[in-house]
């Protein structure tokens, strides 16, 4: 299979086959008080019930995946009161999704801004939180989904110093992913996220580009530095043609310097993780990757496959777990946001040193989120699952 990468456009794969999935630690109900779903952001990020509501007609943003749009944006004065989002007020699987018209546009605190979403992205961690994995931490219900986004601040809160309004920006909204995430989050017109958390967005990625990225490529990122990963290392990155794997075979190469990054996917996706920058490709159908006589400094897994994991490890590597048993040595982690890692990487993106990759059955339109769920949780999407335009 032939792929292109550029430093503009998302990867495109077609003929998808079932890969061994990134499974990171991670559907709506009508409101008892107003016989639908009906949400406020208020102290704590906490979603309480609104007795009226408006019909205001909602500004627009769209956003291609090939380029980014130009953009009609609210001002502060013509913010809504209410919006359109997918809400859950029940845990299960994606029958508790529901779509909602009149669910309030979350309040800005001092050190937030209020961002226009014009993508948002899918990550295992949502499918997860919905199912109620995570309920003891969980924020309460009804929950609007979504931790990824890119789109246009249009308010800022009273101690935002390095935002304005009109700026693109992007980020993963929740600082920790399963302790207390936003209940108002990304999959709605509308989401308040914490200035620390966001960076500009790339002037050379689309929104939906850019959406695809957070999460993940904070994952790849922070995952390596806990590994005391650094310039002349080797790594082997299990499963990497997933969201969180496609970007630390790139990450690994170009910003840490790695001398060989060696990764594991289906016959199909061979040519792709050869794009990104491996030096080996094996086809974990074909080939046991822990009969290798080659040994590695850290293994990335992003399957869970750790004890396998230790028979390719060199004396003093680590492995970095995300999901699974936990060998030793190695450790897993639930990754922290933090825009200043995004600003970090900004340049590697904008050179096209570092490129995102966004499976081909996307972007989903918004009226379809439902179907976007259950295709990420088939566990054949190759790169992210982006939502977008979002109206």
């Amino acid at each position: 299979m032939e792929t292109t990468l550029l430093s503009s456009t998302p990867l495109h794969l077609k003929n998808l086959e079932k890969i061994s999935p990134f499974q990171s630690p991670f559907l709506l109900s009508t409101c008892k008080f107003t016989n639908r779903v009906c949400a406020k952001s208020a102290k704590n990020n906490v979603l309480r019930p609104k007795l009226s509501h408006c019909n205001k007609i909602l500004p627009r943003i769209s956003a291609s995946s090939q380029a980014a749009p130009s953009t009609e944006t609210a001002t502060s004065t013509s913010i809504p009161s209410v919006m359109k989002a997918w809400v859950y007020g029940e845990y299960g699987g994606v029958e508790v999704m529901k779509f909602d018209t009149s669910v309030s546009v979350p309040e800005v605190k001092d050190d937030q801004v209020l961002i226009k979403v014009a993508a948002a992205a899918l990550n295992p961690v949502d499918f997860k939180r919905r199912l109620g994995k995570f309920k003891a931490t969980d924020s309460p219900l009804p929950t609007v989904p979504g931790y990824d986004v890119a789109g246009v601040v249009v308010k800022v809160g009273s101690q935002v110093s390095s935002l304005k309004e009109g700026d693109e920006v992007y980020g993963n909204i929740s600082e920790f992913a399963l302790e207390g995430p936003k209940q108002s989050g990304s999959l709605a017109e509308y989401t308040a996220v914490e200035e620390k958390l966001l960076a500009l967005k790339p002037k050379n990625l689309s929104f939906v580009e850019a959406a695809s990225l957070p999460l993940a490529i904070e994952t790849a990122h922070e995952g390596l530095e806990r590994s005391a990963f650094s310039a002349g290392k080797s790594i082997l990155v299990l499963n990497g043609s997933g969201g969180v794997g496609s970007l630390v075979i790139q990450v690994a190469k170009q910003v840490f310097g790695a001398s060989r990054v060696a990764a594991t996917s289906s016959t199909s996706k061979l040519e792709l993780l050869k794009s990104l920058g491996a030096d080996l490709a094996i086809d974990y159908t074909k080939e046991n990757y822990e009969e290798l006589d080659e040994k590695f400094d850290v293994v990335y897994d992003a399957i869970g496959q750790g004890d396998k994991s230790l028979k390719v490890l060199k004396e003093g590597g680590t492995v970095v777990a995300l999901t699974g048993a936990v060998p030793t040595p190695g450790f897993r982690f639930v990754v922290t946001s933090k825009g200043s890692v995004l600003t970090k990487l900004n340049p590697y993106l904008e050179s096209g040193k570092v490129k995102p990759v966004v499976d081909s059955k996307g972007p989903f339109p918004f009226d379809k989120v439902v179907e976007a769920f259950s295709y990420i949780e088939t566990n054949r999407a190759t790169g992210k699952v982006v939502i977008a335009p979002i109206p």
